[in-house]
């Protein structure tokens, strides 16, 4: 009993160096040689600063700015740390209630009519609650805002709009989006 009680202790300390220690420090090894960005988080520097990671949303309220999707990660959204959905089920009223406010908002910001149908990206979180991307619609029906913010035509911001669009992957799965944390740096650049 004693040498097999020594077997398995020994075995599981064995197996925890090897996959606890060895295993990890192999594979960041080789990510770090082989995709430094993305094993680094796929953070954005500019002028020496880290503003953001383009994984993951961040509050844009700003009329100049694409808005973001509705965030329920964290007290406040966009909480990283706090990664997470509403957890409403379609029957809540209190969701219901936060989708009709959202969208609301989202209308007026936007001057947009009540008839006009809402991307559902516009007025719905995602799953973490930090999705960087948003829908070609959502991005389109934002373009009048930010051109009349940033005094431009709606042309210029809808050519910067199409040239950071991501169609969908292999033309089958997912739809056109745009991750808004690169869409809005773009825009600053184009003020530089």
């Amino acid at each position: 009993m004693y040498k097999s009680l020594k077997n398995a202790l020994l075995l599981l300390i064995m197996l925890t160096v090897i996959t606890g220690v060895f295993y990890p420090l192999v594979i960041t090894g080789i990510a770090q040689l082989i995709f430094p960005k993305q094993a680094n988080g796929s953070l954005i520097v500019r002028d020496g600063q880290v503003v953001g990671s383009s994984l993951l949303a961040q509050n844009f309220t700003r009329p100049e700015y694409f808005h973001s999707r509705p965030s329920a990660a964290g007290q406040d959204g966009y909480d990283a740390a706090g990664s997470a959905a509403t957890n409403l089920g379609p029957t809540s009223q209190k969701l219901m209630d936060s989708l009709k406010k959202t969208a609301d908002d989202y209308r007026q910001e936007n001057n947009l009519s009540d008839e006009v149908v809402l991307p559902s990206d516009a007025v719905t979180s995602s799953g973490s609650g930090l999705d960087p991307e948003i829908s070609l619609p959502n991005a389109y029906m934002q373009i009048a805002r930010v051109a009349e913010a940033r005094g431009v035509s709606t042309d210029k911001i809808r050519n910067i709009v199409d040239e950071y669009a991501d169609s969908s992957i292999l033309g089958i799965h997912g739809e056109e989006r745009v991750n808004v944390l690169l869409l809005n740096l773009s825009l600053d650049d184009m003020n530089k």
